[in-house]
């Protein structure tokens, strides 16, 4: 993935280890060598519900500090808009990995709320439009598979299907990412 050209803004779809975080990590690292002055910023939006997940993030966090290791990182599982905009500067690439996660989070909290009304939130359309560097967005492609079995498992499956269409239409380049490769869906490579 030598050379490549950030966009604005970019959905990086596909299935697990398709190689989707590997790209955002190569298009920052592109970002960081174009400039002395360029930032990039991670928001990470996994939480560590148990010992294999803490592993997997510890594991995510060295593999990342090796590969960009100018690239800061801010654990966001909930509030993803509010943490693109204040990350998001004319000199900051963000990186949000992942949609589907925070998703999740939202959806299926493992703690409960606090039973208050919950405040409005910003879309992911919002946000992207908002932001003042480029973006790059990482979700899940979930919905090539057959109709799962059960009601919140299609409830799940129908809402990260209308938050990918969301970010890729608000987003300047949509890339579907399988075996490591990328596959232009909308924009300009």
């Amino acid at each position: 993935m030598a050379d490549l050209r950030v966009a604005a803004s970019e959905l990086i779809l596909g299935g697990q280890k398709s190689g989707k975080t590997r790209r955002a990590e190569s298009l920052a690292a592109a970002w960081l060598d174009a400039s002395a002055v360029h930032r990039a910023v991670y928001i990470a939006t996994a939480q560590a519900w148990d010992e294999e997940m803490r592993e997997r993030i510890a594991r995510h966090r060295r593999d990342r500090a090796e590969r960009v290791p100018r690239m800061a990182t801010v654990e966001e599982p909930l509030e993803v808009a509010r943490a693109i905009g204040q990350h998001s500067r004319a000199d900051t690439l963000v990186v949000v990995d992942c949609l589907t996660l925070w998703l999740t989070a939202l959806l299926m909290p493992a703690v409960p709320h606090d039973g208050g009304t919950p405040a409005a939130k910003p879309t992911i359309a919002t946000a992207i439009a908002a932001c003042a560097g480029p973006l790059v967005l990482i979700s899940n492609e979930i919905g090539m598979g057959v109709i799962p079995m059960g009601r919140d498992v299609r409830t799940f499956v129908d809402a990260l299907g209308g938050l990918n269409q969301e970010a890729a239409g608000a987003c300047e380049r949509v890339t579907l990412m399988s075996a490591g490769l990328p596959m232009l869906l909308k924009g300009q490579p």
